[in-house]
């Protein structure tokens, strides 16, 4: 019997987390609906496999070496044949109900190829930390910002069918670059506002070690998908440069033409040119940067003449 919808999970070394991550599917309302998960492991030298064994008589799942995340998902996907699919990766859970919803919602709204929900940051023990920063879709928007949660993404199997599987060049940007693929293709996304998803944030994440990589391989696919790479997206890259640097905000001058140099060192080498806007942006930071330089150093001067002997 072909399933109605299918979850796929990439795993590796995820071992403390993913008992939480199969539970969180296996304990899903799906409204009568035939559900099949998947967990595809890169050869984990964890725990995973003691928790994949457990679960055997209700999880599909195989563990061998694969070429990352994306490599990892595209095989889950090829093995599973629901019209309905779900990504979800294995520090990350689904909230009760969240596989009902989204189909739900999908069969309610034929012409939607992607539905996506709200969803939170937790933390390492399930506790709320915030909201994921999630926004009604508009696909200019989406040029500037991933809003979209992905483990609170469901999509169509029709959506593979035309636009095919997930970048496997890709390790940071993998699920951002096929959001921007099928909306600029003409997919059609929606979004339902209800937190279907759990993002988990803890300091082995990789957007969180890799921060400056991240932000080159989206400027790297930015520039290859669209042409150009969005502003926004060279000044964030700056920020992470920074991040990486002994310079702080609270050293103005110097964060000022830190972020200055950066900036237009990044637009040079994704986009090839300075355009005014940039050099507009950048002058702005550097007047500010001096003007608060020169605040300081005269708050400095009148405390010294203050406390100066008589």
């Amino acid at each position: 019997m072909v399933p109605d919808v299918s979850i796929v999970t990439p795993s590796f070394n995820q071992g403390r987390f993913i008992e939480r991550t199969i539970q969180a599917v296996l304990s899903q309302d799906t409204g009568g609906r035939t559900l099949e998960y998947i967990v595809v492991d890169g050869g984990s030298r964890d725990q995973t496999l003691e928790v994949l064994r457990r679960h055997t008589d209700r999880v599909r799942w195989i563990s061998e070496p694969d070429r990352g995340q994306a490599d990892a998902v595209n095989k889950g996907v090829r093995a599973t044949s629901g019209a309905i699919i779900g990504w979800l990766n294995s520090d990350d859970v689904y909230f009760p109900g969240a596989v009902r919803a989204a189909c739900d919602f999908l069969d309610a709204h034929p012409a939607v190829d992607v539905v996506y929900g709200d969803g939170l940051h937790i933390d390492e023990h399930d506790r709320p930390l915030e909201p994921y920063p999630t926004e009604p879709f508009r696909l200019a928007r989406l040029l500037e910002t991933c809003y979209l949660c992905q483990p609170a993404v469901f999509f169509r199997r029709r959506v593979v069918e035309r636009f095919g599987l997930l970048d496997e060049r890709l390790h940071y940007t993998l699920d951002y670059e096929y959001w921007l693929r099928l909306a600029r293709g003409g997919a059609q996304f929606a979004h339902l506002p209800r937190v279907l998803a759990g993002s988990r944030l803890h300091p082995d994440i990789k957007t969180f070690t890799g921060r400056l990589q991240l932000h080159a391989e989206a400027n790297t696919m930015l520039r290859e998908r669209l042409g150009r790479v969005p502003e926004r997206w060279i000044y964030n890259y700056a920020h992470a440069r920074l991040e990486r640097s002994p310079i702080d905000a609270s050293q103005h001058l110097r964060f000022a033409c830190g972020l200055a140099i950066f900036s237009l060192w990044a637009s040079l080498r994704w986009n090839h040119d300075l355009p005014p806007s940039v050099r507009q942006t950048v002058l702005i930071w550097l007047k500010d940067g001096l003007k608060r330089w020169s605040w300081s150093v005269r708050a400095s001067l009148r405390t010294r003449l203050r406390t100066r002997p008589r």
